[in-house]
């Protein structure tokens, strides 16, 4: 039997897998990079390994690394999580031939489904040779992985070759494999899946289907379980051709199945093999848990004939440090609070106080709620992340409950463009018009040295925030009866909690600081000087980094003094295992360019200035 597990992965996926490994009474070893050292992960394990380095490509995708990691710890067993070097045939063959027991397929099963090419020619179909104009639109696609990465949707022959160019990097980044193909883009079907889960003696279960359309730059964001609206025929029909790319390549352990639905039909996309980010709404519909059941495969333990029966319905939200209005901007920094209520499931890799990077995947945490029904789960999911506290950097997490609240999404009527239809809609900015004053009360209050307020009359107090963007500035007054701002009562104000009273109508807001970061309930705040830096003025036209990351690439033949069109891709980051385009802000001249690739920059770094013509 297994006594004892490395997971050659990091972040939420490992602290899952631990989790169900404590349960089972196995042992747990953890790997991480030197940016890793404090993360959860390396904490929650019995044992950590250092892997010396921050690259991915130098640590987590380096695997005779790893597999020295799990000898030298003892560990007679080895999970690949999710991404990094979960389906890759090498590995798992470098794992078994060190005598250790590889929790997935056999490596040929791997090698057959893993590279997507392979796979749609075991299945029958080809991607495309040359691209026409006829053949638009197309998907550039990474041979190997997942998680939307080396992925991008050309409509103009001209875009083609920098798609190419642009996927093959990041594929090689994120997965050591820099292989792409072209297929045709299907416009606004549905991503639908099926876990599979098969052992050795000839048994494969197909476990149900998950719909996973809302997805931004291809990578899922909202996962269901059972996928929503489908035929019982579909659904039959779906089941058997996934069992059917099982039993092709002899699979054993979890794997999903991945199609395209369009106009009643499915589409086959790929085979994963390995185990889902999605596959918590899977088990919580089907009430198992499919990383035990993996081990138990791995044991050469027998599935029984049926699968368990599927009750319910469990929705998921993928909760990032991004910012959805700005082109998906990852974000790093402190999450100083991170709590969710009671009734939901949450699977995370951080913890209060810890550090978001620039080296990883920006994903926080997953959210599920499962209930007797869609509609139940959907609102259940909602509320929760509604009255999630999240300190920190910006997330995602206004844009989950608007789409989960989504008449498009509530109704089942969702598709793969979902976002492209109603982004700009969901992240139109709604901020509370009283987090600022509440912010300031409370800020006024907790520097007060009486620790409370003054009971005489004063001048107005003003202080400054940009709050979503804008610039904001309030100004209320300590009066005998107490503060007052414009006819808003104030019940009670703290340096934590503020209650206001308008019309009748009392609301309470919970405040907390971090230095010029100010949270008031779900509005996060920063807190602006009186008198401004005039050093931090740039010129017009500047191009700030808006994010932190790596240059990995400048635009062919950029140089001062060369003609930019607005919107014209100048040059590209690299933060969070994405890239990220910087595209020029007004048509003009460039005046000057500080950035070259491999250059680390922070955030708000000049990259360059284009002076407007």
């Amino acid at each position: 039997m297994i006594t004892s597990v490395l997971v050659a992965n990091r972040g939420e996926i490992a602290c899952r897998i631990f989790r169900t490994c404590g349960e089972l009474g196995i042992r747990t070893v953890a790997v991480y990079s030197d940016a890793d050292a404090n993360a959860l992960h390396a904490r929650v394990a019995d044992t950590a390994v250092r892997l010396p380095g921050a690259a991915p490509s130098a640590t987590y995708l380096d695997g005779d690394l790893i597999v020295k990691a799990a000898v030298a710890a003892g560990a007679d067993a080895v999970h690949p999580g999710y991404g990094f070097l979960s389906e890759n045939a090498d590995f798992a063959r470098a794992v078994l031939d060190a005598g250790l027991v590889w929790i997935g397929p056999p490596p040929k099963a791997i090698e057959a489904m893993a590279s997507k090419t392979r796979a749609k020619q075991l299945m029958g179909l080809a991607p495309l040779g040359e691209v026409t104009e006829a053949d638009l639109p197309v998907l550039v696609k990474a041979a190997a992985g997942g998680g939307g990465r080396g992925m991008r949707v050309v409509r103009r022959l001209e875009d083609l070759d920098a798609a190419l160019a642009g996927a093959r990097s990041e594929a090689a980044g994120a997965f050591g494999d820099g292989e792409v193909f072209v297929e045709p883009y299907v416009e606004n079907g549905r991503h639908v899946e099926v876990q599979i889960l098969a052992d050795t003696h000839g048994t494969v279960w197909a476990l149900g289907t998950r719909d996973c359309s809302l997805q931004r730059r291809h990578q899922k964001v909202i996962e269901e379980s059972p996928a929503p609206g489908l035929s019982s025929q579909l659904t039959g029909e779906l089941h058997a051709l996934a069992v059917r790319a099982a039993r092709a390549v002899d699979y054993v352990g979890a794997g999903t199945v991945e199609f395209l639905v369009a106009d009643g039909h499915a589409h086959f996309l790929e085979m994963n093999t390995r185990l889902q980010v999605e596959h918590p709404v899977t088990e919580a519909v089907f009430g198992i848990d499919l990383v035990a059941e993996q081990l138990r495969v791995a044991e050469g333990q027998a599935l029984g004939d049926d699968p368990p029966r599927a009750r319910g319905h469990a929705v998921e939200a993928r909760l990032y440090a991004e910012d959805p209005a700005r082109d998906w901007a990852p974000q790093t920094g402190t999450l100083h609070r991170f709590t969710v209520p009671e009734g939901v499931r949450l699977d995370t890799g951080f913890t209060d106080g810890d550090d978001i990077g620039v080296h990883y995947d920006p994903m926080l945490a997953k959210l599920v709620a499962y209930a007797p029904t869609r509609a139940e789960a959907i609102r259940k999911l909602a509320g929760a992340l509604e009255r999630a506290t999240v300190h920190g950097p910006a997330t995602n997490r206004d844009l989950l409950v608007r789409s989960l609240r989504h008449e498009e999404f509530t109704t089942a009527r969702m598709d793969t463009g979902f976002y492209d239809r109603h982004l700009t809609a969901l992240t139109e900015s709604v901020p509370d018009p009283y987090a600022p004053l509440a912010a300031a009360l409370a800020d006024a209050h907790g520097r007060s040295r009486f620790g409370g307020w003054r009971n005489v009359p004063s001048q107005p107090q003003v202080k400054r925030y940009t709050m979503a963007g804008e610039e904001i500035e309030v100004r209320y007054r300590h009066t005998r009866g107490g503060p007052d701002a414009d006819g808003v009562r104030v019940v009670h104000a703290d340096a934590g909690r503020v209650v206001l009273e308008v019309d009748g109508v009392r609301r309470g807001f919970e405040v907390a600081r971090y230095g010029d970061e100010i949270h008031v309930n779900t509005t996060r705040l920063t807190a602006l000087s009186r008198f401004p830096d005039p050093t931090a003025q740039h010129a017009p036209g500047s191009l700030l980094a808006p994010m932190p990351g790596t240059v990995v690439r400048v635009a062919d033949g950029l140089a001062v003094g060369a003609a930019v069109r607005a919107g014209e891709p100048l040059l590209w980051l690299e933060a969070m295992k994405m890239e990220h385009k910087v595209t020029a802000p007004v048509t003009g001249t460039l005046t000057a360019l500080d950035a070259a690739p491999g250059q680390q920059v922070t955030v708000g770094a000049l990259l360059a200035v284009v002076q407007e013509t």
